[in-house]
C-alpha cells in the first residue's frame, strides 16, 4: 500500500497553510506530525481524510495525491454522534459487517470489540448504557475503539491520549504497535509517540521535512543537521569576507585590478548558503553546579508517615548526594503531600524527616508560578541576581528562551507556562544543591519542556520531582520512587527500565529464574570450599555471603558492559567529528551502519545485564528501601 501527496499546497482564508509539501505513507508505517501550534498539522490530518482538497496548481504535473489503490481512511476528530439515545452496544455493532448473528465474523468482530472495550478502561456493563450519559472524553474514547474495530487502511489520530489515564495510554501504545495497517497521528505526548511511531514528519513553515525512527531519533537528527548547515554557513560567511577584504585590497591597484575583478565575480556566481534557522529549544551543554556541595545524605526518613492528620502513606528512605528521582503514582496517593513535607511545609504526622548538613532547598508547585509585577521580565530577573551585568541578564535569560522581546514582555502578561519557565530559572541560577518540584513542566510547550529537561541534566545537585509528562521523568530521573497501596517502592533504573520491568512481570517472566549453567557451576564450587578456607564468611551468614556473591557477579557483569557503550559511544564521537566528509560516501555509510549496529547490541547487552542485577537484587531483598542498596 502507497499513499502520496507530490507538490501540495492547501490555502484556508487567504492564508497558505501547506505549501509544495511532499508526504509518503509506505506500507504499514505509523507516522507522527509533529509541529508547533498553528503548524498546520490538523489541516494535513483533514487533508489526508479528504475533507480538504488540494489547491489547483498549473505547475504541478499529476493529479497531487496518488494512491496505489483504493484505500479505506478514517480520522478520529471532534466526533459526534448521530444518535446519542443509542446504547454503546448498538453503535459498535452497527458497525459489524456480518450480518448473521452466528456467524465467524461476526464473533471474530465481537470479541475484538470485547478486547477494545476493556483496554480502554470501559467495564462490561457499560455496554448497555446510553451515548448520552457517558462524558466528552468518554465518548471520543467509544469513538476510538469504532475506529479501531473498522481497521481502516489508513488510521488518522489527532491527539488520540487526550482524556485517557496512564494504564490506557500504555494500553493504546501497545496496541497501535501491532496495529496491522498504517497510522498517521498528531500527539504533544512525546513519549507516545516514541513508543509507537517509526517515522517522524516535521511541519515548519508550511513545508513537510521526513525523519526515519521515533520523536527522540527525530530531534537527535535535527540537531545534528542544524549543527552541519551552522558550521557550512559560518565557513562560507568566512569565506566571503576573506574574499571580499581582497577585493578592497587590490580593486584599484592596476596590476591587480583583473584579480579583484575575477574574485568578485566568483562571489557573484557561487551559490549562497541560507542561514539555517535555530531550534527554538536550547541544550545546555555544560554542567550547573550547585555553589554548596552539602552533605552526602541529602534527605533522611524513618518510619516516615504523611498526611493532613491522617496518614496517607508510610516510607523509611535515605536519599544520597546527586541523585534525581521521579515520583510516580495515582492521585491522591501521597506525592505533593510528600514533597510538601520534604520542604518543611507540612510537618510529618509520625516519624522521622530530617536534611542532611547544608542543604540548600529550591522548591516549585503550581503555586509558585502565580507572580505578578509590573515589571519586565529582564527587570524582574535583574533584580532578583544584581551581580550580574544587563548582558548577562539577558544571556542567561535568553537560555531559557526568553530571548529578544520577550525578555521585555511584563511579567503580569505572560502566560502559565512562562510564568513558571521564568520561576524555575530563578532557581537553577541561585544554585541550590536541592531541588523540589511539583509538576514543574505543566501548560509548557515541547521547545521549552526540551530547554528545562536539558538544564535539569546538566544540574549537579540532588531532584525530587513529581511529572506526569512521562517523556520528562524518562530524561530527567534516573531512578523511580512508586507510592501504591499506601507504601513506597524504590527502583534503581531509569523509567523505560521500570516499564520493561512491569510487562515482564505482567507476562510472568523473571529473569533471575533463568540462571546460567556456569553460573550453577560456580555455586556449586562455592559450597565445596572447605570451612578452614572460608574464613572471610565467617563474619556474614552464609545465605547473605552468598547474596553478596550472587549481586558482585551481576555487577561486574553490569559494570563491563557500561564500559563497552561508554567506549563505542567514544569511538563513535571520534568518527563523527573526523570524518564528516565522508560521511556520504559509500564506504562511510556502511561504516557508520555497522558501528551503530554494534552500539545498539552493546546497549542492549548492558541494559539486559542491568535488569538481572536488579532481579537478584529483589530476590534477596524483597522487602528493601534506599537503604539497603549497595
Amino acid at each position: 500500500m502507497r499513499y502520496q501527496i507530490i507538490d501540495g499546497t492547501v490555502t484556508l482564508g487567504g492564508r497558505t497553510i501547506l505549501s509544495h509539501i511532499e508526504f509518503e505513507i509506505r506500507g504499514n508505517e505509523k507516522i507522527a506530525v509533529v509541529g508547533r501550534n498553528g503548524a498546520g498539522k490538523t489541516t494535513l490530518l483533514k487533508l489526508i481524510a479528504g475533507e480538504l482538497e488540494l489547491d489547483r496548481d498549473d505547475r504541478r504535473k499529476g493529479p497531487g495525491i496518488t494512491r496505489s489503490r483504493a484505500l479505506t481512511i478514517c480520522m478520529l476528530g471532534q466526533m459526534a454522534f448521530q444518535d446519542e439515545a443509542r446504547t454503546v452496544e448498538e453503535e459498535l455493532l452497527a458497525g459489524c459487517p456480518a450480518v448473521d448473528t452466528y456467524d465467524r465474523e461476526r464473533y471474530e468482530y465481537q470479541k475484538e470489540y470485547d478486547t477494545l472495550f476493556t483496554g480502554l478502561g470501559f467495564v462490561k456493563e457499560d455496554k448497555g448504557r446510553r451515548l448520552s450519559s457517558f462524558s466528552g472524553g468518554e465518548k471520543t474514547k467509544i469513538a476510538l475503539i469504532g475506529l479501531l474495530l473498522a481497521k481502516p487502511d489508513i488510521l488518522l489520530l489527532d491527539e488520540p491520549t487526550n482524556h485517557l489515564d496512564l494504564n490506557t495510554v500504555q494500553w493504546l501504545e501497545d496496541y497501535l504497535r501491532q496495529y496491522g495497517k498504517a497510522v498517521v497521528m498528531v500527539s504533544h505526548d512525546r513519549f507516545f509517540l516514541d513508543r509507537t511511531a517509526d517515522i517522524v514528519y516535521e511541519l515548519e513553515s508550511g513545508r513537510l521535512t521526513r525523519y526515519s525512527g521515533n520523536y527522540t531519533s527525530y530531534r537527535e537528527q535535527k540537531r545534528k543537521q542544524y549543527e552541519l548547515k551552522r558550521k557550512t554557513y559560518e565557513r562560507q560567511q568566512e569565506e566571503i569576507a576573506r574574499q571580499n577584504q581582497l577585493i578592497e585590497r587590490f580593486k584599484h591597484k592596476p596590476t591587480k585590478a583583473s584579480f579583484a575583478r575575477s574574485r568578485k565575480k566568483m562571489l557573484e556566481r557561487m551559490e549562497r548558503v541560507e542561514k539555517p534557522e535555530e531550534d527554538m529549544s536550547h541544550i545546555f551543554t555544560g554542567n550547573i553546579t550547585p555553589l554548596i556541595a552539602g552533605s552526602k545524605w541529602v534527605l533522611e526518613a524513618e518510619h516516615l508517615k504523611i498526611g493532613y492528620g491522617k496518614p496517607i502513606l508510610e516510607l523509611s528512605l535515605r536519599i544520597r548526594r546527586g541523585q534525581k528521582i521521579g515520583i510516580l503514582g495515582e492521585n491522591g496517593s501521597g506525592k505533593s503531600t510528600f514533597l510538601k513535607t520534604v520542604a518543611g511545609f507540612l510537618d510529618p504526622v509520625e516519624g522521622v524527616c530530617c536534611l542532611g548538613n547544608n542543604i540548600t532547598i529550591g522548591y516549585f508547585d503550581q503555586f509558585s508560578a502565580e507572580i505578578t509585577s509590573e515589571k519586565t521580565v529582564a527587570e524582574h530577573f535583574g533584580g532578583l541576581f544584581p551581580g550580574l551585568t544587563d548582558k548577562e541578564v539577558r544571556s542567561t535569560l535568553g537560555a531559557y528562551l526568553f530571548r529578544g522581546k520577550d525578555a521585555s514582555k511584563r511579567v503580569s502578561g505572560l502566560s502559565g507556562g512562562e510564568k513558571a519557565r521564568l520561576v524555575l530559572a530563578e532557581l537553577l541560577e541561585s544554585l541550590p544543591n536541592f531541588l523540589i518540584l511539583d509538576e514543574p513542566t505543566n501548560h509548557m510547550d515541547i521547545q521549552a519542556k526540551e530547554t528545562l529537561e536539558s538544564a535539569f541534566q546538566a544540574y549537579q545537585g540532588t531532584i525530587l520531582f513529581v511529572s506526569h509528562d512521562r517523556y520528562f521523568i524518562r530524561q530527567v530521573a534516573q531512578s523511580i520512587l512508586i507510592f501504591e497501596d499506601q507504601s513506597a517502592m524504590y527502583y534503581p533504573f531509569g523509567y523505560e527500565h521500570y516499564l520493561e520491568r512491569l510487562k515482564k512481570e505482567r507476562q510472568g517472566e523473571s529473569l533471575a529464574a533463568r540462571m546460567k549453567a556456569e553460573e550453577q557451576a560456580l555455586i556449586a564450587g562455592l559450597k565445596s570450599v572447605p570451612r578452614a578456607e572460608r574464613h572471610r564468611l565467617r563474619e556474614i551468614p552464609t545465605e547473605e555471603a552468598y547474596d553478596d556473591w550472587r549481586l558482585r557477579l551481576a555487577r561486574e557483569r553490569m559494570e563491563k558492559a557500561a564500559e563497552r557503550v561508554e567506549e563505542l559511544e567514544r569511538q563513535l564521537a571520534e568518527a563523527e567529528l573526523a570524518g564528516w566528509r565522508l560521511f556520504y560516501t559509500e564506504e562511510a555509510g556502511a561504516c557508520a551502519q555497522t558501528e551503530n549496529v554494534s552500539y545498539e547490541a552493546a546497549c542492549h547487552e548492558w541494559h539486559t545485564c542491568c535488569m538481572e542485577w536488579y532481579d537478584i537484587f529483589q530476590e534477596c531483598f524483597p522487602h528493601s528501601d534506599i537503604t539497603h542498596l549497595p
